[in-house]
């Protein structure tokens, strides 16, 4: 996979579909936490909950061939366990397959909680 020097770089290299929805999946998060820096982390595209976040205080998203990859840390995918039983997870990941509109109450809420957890 290239490396890319921003968010932009990395949203550009896809087609016009998965563009538009990485570039909603980022607007909802930066709704839900509108002060979360935007950098490139391993590759793909992260938004640091505090400020110089490393890698466990970030929350990422990926474009695959099917869905995209949401990362909100797996303490977060623990707490809303039950609300995300409609979507195929990982340990510290969700899968939003393009087919379906993004769950955005239930994504800014995990960001938020997420961003909660990280200020105690």
């Amino acid at each position: 996979m290239p490396s890319f020097a921003t968010i932009d770089d990395y949203i550009a290299q896809y087609p016009k579909e998965i563009q538009d929805k990485l570039q909603e999946l980022r607007a909802i998060i930066k709704e839900a936490a509108p002060d979360a820096e935007e950098m490139i982390n391993y590759k793909v595209p992260s938004f640091t909950l505090v400020p110089n976040g490393k890698r466990d205080q970030q929350i990422m998203m990926a474009a695959y061939a099917k869905f995209i990859g949401f990362y909100p840390f797996p303490t977060t995918m623990e707490a809303f366990s039950d609300d995300l039983k409609a979507y195929k997870q990982g340990k510290g990941s969700v899968q939003f397959p393009y087919d379906k509109p993004f769950p955005k109450a239930l994504i800014q809420q995990m960001v938020r909680f997420r961003k909660k957890e990280l200020s105690k």
